[in-house]
C-alpha cells in the first residue's frame, strides 16, 4: 500500500493552478484582479498567440517592496486578509494568495515592481516555480507580471489550449467584464503588437457601456432604477426583449466589483422579462449589485466565478423590482383640468366705512356642474396595432376560421376559433417556414442572393470567434460572412428564400 506524502511547494502549486489557471484568460482575471485591488488607475495587457505565448499586465498601482514581493510568491501569502473574521466581510477581489505561485509554477515567470517612494524596483525571474534571479530594477511605480510559455512544464494541459482565436476571444471578454466592473480606471488590450482597444476612465457605469456596445445598441439601452432593499442595492441597465438570445454570455453582472454568474440572478432577469422572451432566450443586461459582505460568501469556487447568497430570496426580489420598474411604460400625460373660477363679491361700500361686514362665501361663486367641461382622460393608444390580416386562407375545408381578438406582451396574437382561445406567435411562425425551406434544400446547394448593402453587425468577441470558424458551414447554409475589423462582421449575402425566411436571417 503507498505511503501517504506532503507534496513539495512546486508540485502542490501546480495541482492548484490545475483550479485556478484553466487558460490565459484565466491568467488575465487574477493578475488584473491583483493591479484593481492595488489601487491601479491604468491597466494595459498584452498577449501573444492568444495568450499562449505571452500575457503582460502592466499597472500603475501601489508597487511592492522586494520583501512583499518575493513574499507573494508563496502559497497563501495575502495582504488582503488578516483574521478569519475578514473572510466574511471581504470587499477585495482577490484574498487567497494563491494566483501568483500559481502561474508562476506553469509558466516562464517575471515580475517588475516598485512602490512609489523607492529608489529602485525589484526583478524577479522565475522558471516553472523555481526562483532564478532576483535583482534590483529601474522602473515606474506600479507593477508589471509577465507569462510566457504557459504551460511549458505540463504539455497534457497545453494540449487542452483551443484555437489561438478562441483564446484571444477569452481574454478580451474577461477584459471586457473587469471594465465594465471598475468604469473608472482606463483598460488597453494589444494583441500581437496591434491594439485592440483603449478604454479611457468613464465617469459613470453607463458611459463604459456605451464605449463597449456601440452606438446603435446603446441608444437602445433600458435604465433600470436604483433599487434598495433588506441591504441589498441594484441598478444597471437591460436591453429590449428582441435582443434576447440563448445563453447568458450577454448577461454581465458585479456583485460588489466582481464579475460573477449566479442562477439566482439569472431567473430573476427571466422572471422580470415573463411573456416579453421566449422559452430558452435571454436576456441581455449589466447589473451593478452591492450588498453587505456578509449576506454573500465568495469563497465557494476556485476561480471565483460563482458565489452562495445567504438570503437569495431577498437578491431576487431586488433584481424582480428592478426590472419590472425600469420596463414598465412611462404614464400617459393626462390633460390639464381646467380650474374652477372663483369669484368673490365686493365688499358693499357700508363694510368699507366700517359697518358689518356680511360673512364670507367659504368657496367663492362656482360655475354649476353643468356648466363645467366634460373632462375625460384621453383614450389608452394601443402600443402594437390591431392585427387584420393574420387570418390564414381557407384551403378546403381542413382549416377553421379564426378572428383576431388582439395582442398578448406585444408578442402573441390572441384569436378566436370553434374550438376556443388560440396564441399564434408570428415570429415562431416565420422561422418555422424558414427552416423547412432550408431543410427541403438541403441535399443540393442552398441558393445564395447577394445584399446591395451588406449588413453589418458588432458581436461579442466569443460570439465572433465561433462564427468566423463556422464560416465554410454557414457558406453551405447560403449565408456570407466576412470580418469587417475589430468585433464586426459583414453579412454579404443571405438563402434566397421567401420573404418570410429573409426576415428571419435578418
Amino acid at each position: 500500500m503507498p505511503k501517504i506524502r506532503v507534496l513539495s511547494d512546486i508540485l502542490a502549486s501546480q495541482v492548484a493552478a490545475g483550479e485556478v489557471v484553466e487558460r490565459p484568460a484565466s491568467v488575465v482575471k487574477e493578475l488584473v484582479e491583483n493591479s484593481l485591488d492595488a489601487g491601479a488607475r491604468e491597466i494595459c495587457v498584452d498577449m501573444d498567440q492568444g495568450g499562449a505565448a505571452l500575457i503582460r499586465v502592466s499597472d500603475d498601482g501601489c508597487g511592492m517592496s522586494r520583501e512583499d514581493a518575493l513574499l507573494s510568491l508563496e502559497r497563501h501569502a495575502t495582504s488582503k486578509l488578516r483574521t478569519a473574521g475578514d473572510l466574511v466581510a471581504i470587499r477585495t477581489l482577490g484574498f487567497r494568495g494563491e494566483a501568483v505561485p500559481s502561474i508562476a509554477s506553469v509558466s516562464r515567470f517575471r515580475m517588475v515592481t516598485r512602490e512609489a517612494a523607492a529608489v529602485a524596483g525589484t526583478e524577479i525571474l522565475v522558471e516553472g516555480g523555481k526562483i532564478r534571479d532576483v535583482r534590483d530594477a529601474g522602473c515606474a511605480p506600479g507593477t508589471v507580471i509577465e507569462a510566457k510559455a504557459l504551460f511549458f512544464n505540463m504539455p497534457a494541459r497545453r494540449k487542452f489550449l483551443r484555437a489561438e482565436s478562441t483564446e484571444a476571444a477569452h481574454v478580451e471578454h474577461q477584459l471586457r467584464l473587469h471594465a465594465l466592473a471598475a468604469p473608472h480606471v482606463r483598460f488597453r488590450l494589444r494583441r500581437d503588437d496591434r491594439e485592440v482597444f483603449d478604454l479611457p476612465p468613464a465617469p459613470r457605469a453607463l458611459e463604459r457601456v456605451r464605449q463597449l456596445l456601440g452606438p446603435e445598441l446603446a441608444r437602445e439601452l433600458i435604465a433600470l432604477p436604483l433599487t434598495h432593499g433588506n441591504g441589498i442595492a441594484v441598478e444597471g441597465f437591460v436591453l429590449p426583449a428582441t435582443h434576447a438570445r440563448k445563453g447568458r454570455r450577454h448577461q454581465c453582472v458585479f456583485l460588489n466589483g466582481r464579475p460573477v454568474e449566479d442562477a439566482v440572478i439569472s431567473r430573476a432577469l427571466a422572471e422580470g422579462f415573463r411573456g416579453a422572451v421566449a422559452d430558452g432566450l435571454h436576456p441581455a443586461a449589466w447589473l451593478w449589485i452591492d450588498l453587505e459582505p456578509m449576506l454573500v460568501d465568495v469563497n465557494v469556487h476556485p476561480a471565483k466565478r460563482e458565489v452562495r447568497f445567504h438570503r437569495p430570496v431577498d437578491v431576487r426580489d431586488a433584481i424582480l423590482e428592478a426590472v419590472l420598474l425600469g420596463l414598465r411604460p412611462p404614464a400617459p400625460v393626462l390633460p390639464q383640468r381646467p380650474a374652477a373660477v372663483s369669484v368673490v363679491p365686493a365688499a358693499p361700500a357700508a363694510a368699507m366705512a366700517g359697518g358689518a361686514v356680511p360673512p364670507p362665501v367659504a368657496s367663492g361663486l362656482r360655475a354649476p356642474q353643468a356648466m363645467l367641461p366634460e373632462w375625460q382622460p384621453a383614450p389608452a393608444v394601443a402600443a402594437t396595432p390591431v392585427l387584420t390580416d393574420l387570418t390564414p386562407p381557407q384551403q378546403g375545408g381542413g382549416v377553421p376560421d379564426f378572428r383576431i381578438l388582439g395582442m398578448l406582451h406585444h408578442r402573441f396574437v390572441v384569436m378566436e376559433s370553434a374550438d376556443g382561445l388560440v396564441l399564434f406567435d408570428p415570429k415562431a411562425a416565420r422561422e418555422r417556414i424558414a427552416y423547412e425551406n432550408l431543410l427541403r434544400q438541403r441535399d443540393g446547394t442552398v441558393a445564395s442572393q447577394g445584399l446591395l448593402v451588406p449588413v453589418l453587425l458588432e458581436m461579442d468577441p466569443r460570439d465572433l470567434d465561433l462564427l468566423l470558424r463556422e464560416r465554410i458551414a454557414l457558406e453551405d447554409a447560403g449565408i456570407e460572412v466576412e470580418s469587417f475589423g475589430g468585433n464586426t462582421v459583414q453579412i454579404r449575402a443571405l438563402p434566397a428564400c421567401p420573404r418570410a425566411c429573409s426576415s428571419v436571417v435578418c
